[in-house]
């Protein structure tokens, strides 16, 4: 419960700093309106030419977009701000006055920065998802919602791990920006079913930069087109992405030197 509370105490500091400049309000709303209508729009281009794209039909197809805008508006909301910060205070020194306080100083640098407009990101998503399960209407049922909540879970976890992985590097190397700029690009893929894409593009998109767990196999839940395997698997991948991220965390720290050393 400390731990949703510093989460609140951050989160109101971001909304008071935020609210002075109430103009990027209205600018993220278009960016999120227009993103979400170029997505709507491609959709419906290729389902003019087919009823079925790759065995997915476009009511899946949909709830895999609003999959997509909800996890894409949790990494903009607090991932990678946080991440792009401690990237930051890693070069600059700024990581000591973290390391001296009293809460875990993974979590700090994980939730200090909150951009509050990608709230409109997540909202979009939702409606999206509303839309589609309405569409979907009683394939639906208890068990695929359960799923998918598991696989949503899971899936932010894979995430929220390997971007600690990749941001921790920077205990080694002086940038990384660049490294998480063409993860976020790859994650654009996850708008579209994994199984769309040839085979090598696949695996990557797997098991190297693993975008399938964050979007499609929660879909694949959600539709009831998830295996037992894969979501034993994915339940595995991440409780191991959350053991391996941590304890390179503990190892990039033993590299720190600080501004103070």
């Amino acid at each position: 419960m400390n731990y949703f509370r510093l989460f609140g105490v951050f989160f109101r500091v971001s909304v008071m700093g935020e609210l002075a400049y109430r103009a990027n309000f209205f600018i993220q709303l278009f960016q999120s309106l227009a993103e979400l209508a170029t997505a709507l729009t491609g959709l419906a281009v290729v389902f003019s030419h087919t009823n079925n794209l790759g065995g997915w039909r476009p009511d899946e197809v949909l709830a895999l977009v609003g999959v997509y805008f909800l996890v894409d508006g949790v990494i903009g909301l607090v991932i990678q701000p946080g991440m792009s910060q401690f990237i930051d205070s890693i070069r600059d020194g700024t990581l000591d006055f973290t390391l001296t306080k009293p809460e875990d100083a993974q979590l700090l640098v994980s939730i200090r920065r909150v951009e509050i407009w990608k709230l409109i990101d997540i909202g979009l998503g939702f409606v999206v998802l509303v839309v589609a399960l309405v569409q979907l209407g009683e394939k639906v049922g208890g068990m695929e919602a359960l799923a998918f909540v598991a696989m949503l879970l899971a899936g932010a976890v894979i995430l929220y791990s390997f971007w600690l992985i990749l941001a921790t590097l920077s205990f080694w190397f002086v940038r990384v920006e660049n490294i998480l700029e063409i993860f976020r690009s790859m994650y654009e893929a996850g708008r579209w079913p994994i199984s769309l894409y040839p085979g090598w593009l696949r695996f990557a998109l797997t098991f190297i930069v693993p975008v399938a767990f964050v979007t499609t196999v929660p879909t694949e839940a959600l539709t009831a087109r998830l295996s037992g395997e894969t979501l034993i698997g994915t339940l595995i991948l991440a409780v191991f992405l959350f053991i391996v991220s941590r304890l390179f965390w503990r190892a990039g720290l033993k590299r720190y030197s600080g501004t103070s050393a």
